[in-house]
């Protein structure tokens, strides 16, 4: 049984992009997490050491955000599902990665990735998160 732990919109300003002036100006990213967990155990004991504190993972994001500049948002959001898993209950994620003042000529809304990650798996090239097959 899996259950699901949701955060939507956070939202920080990163430097990320291979435009000189989206690392010299920033930009905000806003970003969706979804946990996989078994919250059977954390209902059973009411104790949130066997759950996703979803607090701490908020400032997580926000600091992957905040962190060295990346080019790519599939590198960003490879790097937020990495930090994700390092959560003992976490069994799964998928991260979704919003970019919406991307350097596009044309009326856009929004450029979002969204990546789903694993515990078990293959290894992504370059990253320390497993991936899905």
């Amino acid at each position: 049984m899996r259950d699901t732990i949701r955060l939507t919109g956070v939202r920080a300003r990163g430097h990320h992009g291979v435009f000189d002036h989206e690392r010299a100006d920033g930009q905000d990213f806003v970003v969706d997490v979804a946990v996989e967990v078994d919250a059977r155990v954390a209902s059973g004991t009411d104790d949130l050491d066997n759950t996703v504190h979803y607090g701490v993972l908020a400032e997580q994001v926000v600091a992957e955000i905040e962190r060295d500049p990346v080019d790519l948002i599939e590198t960003l959001a490879e790097r937020i599902a990495a930090a994700v898993l390092t959560h003992r209950a976490a069994l799964a994620t998928e991260v979704t990665v919003h970019k919406p003042q991307a350097p596009i000529t044309v009326p856009f809304t929004d450029v979002s990735i969204t990546i789903r990650r694993t515990r078990g798996g293959v290894r992504a090239p370059g990253s320390a998160v497993e991936e899905e097959e």
